[in-house]
């Protein structure tokens, strides 16, 4: 179960933002009183609280603390602005055939690969970014808005991203068809590269769902150009879907998956 609360220092501000969340969400909000979270926890038979503080929305989840940064979007995006090239552009077409392109991120997670999309295809294109779990749509939305980067471009990138919290199936069949220039997959390797600790959290709420043949399918119809598909570069799920044309460098642990449609 998951409740929603503040920290110590409350403002009335604060104290709003938190009951609108936990009407959008259906949960119930508790007035922080002081409360260590462990005993908000065990006071509510809560496993996951949503702690809202002045600049982030935290998630304290069993597995640890959760809450948005751009990561190595940052990296990426400064690699970029030194002329440097991206192995997720170049699979989508390369940064000037993305300009003022639309770009559809189906599996959005924390959006760094979006915010590199979104830099991508520029201030007059646009990225919508799907999210099927509730809670992290809700702190990469509300972190894309309220998360201060250092530089310019990061922020326009951040700030040209539209989350929507919904299965990326149920919204593609919703679409007409062509309506999309570029679809992107990026599902939760079900082997990760690396113990990261810091992705734990992450993992716990992800969707662990291979993309389905189905999915797949609607994509060819709602993409007018391009689908790419991210995975771990010895995976067999690019074999199993029917990606032939595969991008990303020869000893790189991720490669991408395209296939041309237009």
């Amino acid at each position: 179960m998951t409740v929603i609360t503040t920290i110590r220092k409350v403002t009335i501000d604060l104290e709003n933002k938190a009951k609108q969340i936990a009407k959008d969400l259906s949960i119930s909000y508790v007035t922080r009183n002081n409360l260590g979270i462990d005993k908000i926890k065990q006071q509510e038979n809560a496993d996951t609280v949503i702690i809202v503080k002045k600049d982030k929305l935290v998630l304290d989840l069993p597995t640890g603390e959760m809450f948005f940064h751009p990561n190595m979007a940052q990296v990426r995006m400064k690699r970029l602005r030194c002329g440097d090239i991206d192995n997720m552009l170049e699979a989508m077409g390369g940064r000037e055939f993305l300009q003022n392109k639309t770009v559809l991120d189906c599996t959005l997670g924390f959006a760094s690969d979006a915010i590199i999309s979104s830099y991508g295809v520029g201030p007059k294109g646009k990225v919508i970014g799907l999210e099927v779990n509730p809670l992290i749509a809700l702190i990469v939305k509300d972190g894309l808005k309220t998360y201060l980067p250092t530089n310019y471009d990061l922020k326009s990138a951040m700030d040209n991203i539209t989350v929507i919290n919904q299965d990326y199936l149920s919204f593609l069949k919703e679409q007409e068809d062509n309506s999309f220039d570029i679809i992107y997959f990026d599902p939760m390797f079900r082997h990760a590269l690396t113990d990261s600790k810091s992705l734990n959290p992450l993992r716990q709420l992800a969707d662990m769902r291979a993309v389905s043949h189905e999915a797949l399918n609607e994509a060819k119809r709602v993409a007018k150009y391009r689908i790419v598909f991210k995975e771990n570069s010895r995976s067999l799920e690019f074999s199993r879907l029917g990606f032939t044309k595969i991008c990303g460098g020869k000893y790189a642990p991720i490669h991408y998956g395209v296939i041309d449609l237009n």
